[in-house]
């Protein structure tokens, strides 16, 4: 099993769902992981963006070439 590293930053909930139903119809390994964090009234959004994909590394020019295409055509 392959180790996951942070691939791509993520801007809010509307590119994560693309991005999840992209990758997992691709069969893509990944987690979308949040930076939501309610103790703090979302500060850390503001810092660190809405999350963030996870991915093995072998994957990540491919995650970021889908992201471009689909999000920032």
């Amino acid at each position: 099993m392959e180790t996951y590293e942070k691939v791509l930053v993520l801007n809010n909930e509307f590119e994560a769902g693309l991005m999840e139903e992209i990758l997992t119809d691709r069969k893509i390994p990944h987690g979308i992981i949040t930076s939501d964090d309610t103790a703090l009234g979302g500060i850390v959004e503001l810092e660190y963006g809405w999350g963030y994909i996870e991915a093995p590394a072998s994957y990540r020019d491919e995650i970021t070439k889908l992201y471009t295409e689909a999000v920032k055509p």
